[in-house]
């Protein structure tokens, strides 16, 4: 079985491409050491049906049975596995020259070609990705999307402790640093053996491009600093977007803002994310018409959209790079007790901005999502933030994916929408169920709605009011709202620059 199953692998990265004819008797052998044979005997394998989630797993379950794997938990597992795959990967020179080789024919060949290997690698799992719910749900602003992260695998007790006990390592530094690649990993720290970064220029300085392991949509990519700085929105975050855009514009590219709370989940390392998808924020309209004293060129508009989003447009960059600036310090220092805006309490800043840069045929594009994390007592997580009757479906903070349209909802959401499914089927007291208790207003909010619920919709009808939930999600991470008082709050502040 270990032979076979070795062999099966080293005929899955010759269909991949991962390796070459003159590579097979050194990734036998090095496959051979990771298993500590001596021997080989090459069998006739199947090479029509190479499935790399059942290759791996047989693999894995050998090297259990013989005490090569210590622990059988998916954290240990995982720790191995990549180290499987390490031996049919190219060396970082060798990606990096195919990429550059591909670049000069076009930057779209050369983008599939590495998002082709980040997958083919098993850096991005995609048996585990395809775990992933995900759905769309009509909404006043246009279609949102929303998904279920399931391709995080949960970790076991066993490894939390083990994690708690491992010795705290400063390297990497995080998870974005360029010295990941090829590291082996650890309990608390992904391995990376399989993980390959291609360096780019943007702003004459070093950053690295990559692929999100866990693609949330087409070709989720990271764009991170070669060094590890904190992330900062500032006039040079604009030049970087569009330096990207440039080099890549088949790509959109965004930031986090550089605050907590309407911030990302790493601060410490300056990073973007983009990709080759669309939106719904990014179809969505201007609503209304604006112009700039000093930038009649550049078409400015609030979006049609629940965050307070200023789109501006113009075929040369360097015109939007200047008016974002401006936009930038008008918005850090705005205030505007009427519309609860305060650009600062107790000397803590709470202004700032999550931009997001595309180019639609031959005119760059700019969206400037205005943010502020002000908390009180009635919302300590944040005033601009998802309120607490909505935390049953999303608490956690509202970054860059989340502000373009697509909800990436907690694992728990799937069992417990199969067991509300069953609660609203049997007409079960939903308050009654302790893991479904948190749901019972909400539950008791639409049902009335629904002249029917059978078991043929029901599993759509939750789908929809979970779309609703997160559309008032963004509402309530919108400083200004959709009314027409917001409206004309907004206007105030647009008149400012």
């Amino acid at each position: 079985m270990l032979y076979e199953n070795i062999e099966k692998l080293i005929q899955y990265g010759l269909k991949t491409g991962l390796i070459t004819e003159d590579d097979i008797s050194y990734s036998t052998n090095l496959l051979l050491d990771l298993f500590q044979q001596d021997d080989f005997e090459k069998p006739e394998v199947d090479t029509e049906n190479l499935d790399l989630e059942e290759i791996l797993k047989n693999l894995l379950d050998y090297a259990y049975e013989n005490g090569i794997l210590k622990e059988n938990s998916v954290v240990y597992r995982d720790l191995f596995d990549t180290r499987i795959m390490n031996c049919l990967m190219p060396r970082p020179s060798q990606v990096i020259g195919k990429f550059h080789e591909l670049y000069e024919k076009s930057p779209k060949e050369a983008t599939d070609y590495f998002y082709k290997l980040s997958q083919d690698s098993d850096y991005i799992r995609r048996y585990r990705i395809k775990k992933d719910q995900k759905w769309s749900t009509d909404s006043p602003y246009g279609k949102i999307d929303i998904t279920i992260n399931l391709s995080k695998p949960e970790k076991d007790p066993k490894a939390i402790a083990a994690a708690k006990l491992a010795k705290q390592s400063g390297y990497p530094k995080c998870l974005l640093c360029k010295e990941n690649v090829g590291y082996a990993g650890r309990v608390n720290h992904p391995a990376r053996q399989n993980h390959r970064i291609i360096p780019i220029r943007i702003n004459d300085s070093d950053w690295g491009f990559q692929y999100s392991p866990y693609v949330y949509y087409n070709e989720h990519c990271i764009v991170f600093n070669g060094q590890h700085t904190p992330m900062k929105i500032e006039r040079n975050t604009f030049i970087k977007l569009f330096d990207f855009i440039k080099l890549f514009p088949h790509y959109f590219i965004g930031s986090n803002a550089d605050l907590p709370i309407v911030g990302g989940s790493i601060l410490s390392h300056d990073h973007f994310q983009g990709g080759n998808y669309q939106f719904a924020m990014a179809k969505a309209p201007i609503e209304q018409h604006f112009t700039i004293p000093g930038y009649e060129d550049v078409e400015v508009g609030i979006v049609h959209w629940p965050l307070s989003v200023i789109r501006i447009r113009s075929v040369d960059e360097k015109r939007l790079i200047d008016l974002a600036d401006h936009i930038l310090q008008n918005w850090r220092g705005y205030t505007d007790e009427a519309a609860f805006i305060f650009a600062e309490t107790n000397n803590e800043p709470h202004n700032t901005i999550t931009p997001i840069a595309r180019k639609v045929g031959d005119t760059f594009e700019l969206d400037l999502a205005l943010r502020n994390n002000i908390t009180t007592e009635e919302h300590p997580l944040g005033v601009y933030h998802p309120h607490a009757a909505l935390h049953h479906i999303k608490k956690e903070n509202i970054g860059l994916i989340e502000v373009m349209g697509l909800a990436v909802l907690p694992a728990r959401l799937k069992t417990e929408m199969e067991l509300l499914a069953d609660a609203i089927l049997n007409k079960k007291d939903v308050r009654q169920i302790e893991e479904l208790e948190k749901h019972a207003d909400w539950v008791e909010e639409f049902l009335p709605k629904y002249d029917s619920i059978t078991a043929e919709n029901v599993n759509d009808i939750l789908k929809d009011e979970i779309g609703h939930v997160f559309t008032k999600v963004l509402e309530d991470a919108g400083v200004y709202k959709c009314t027409p008082e917001g409206r004309e709050a907004f206007a105030r502040f647009i008149k400012t620059l």
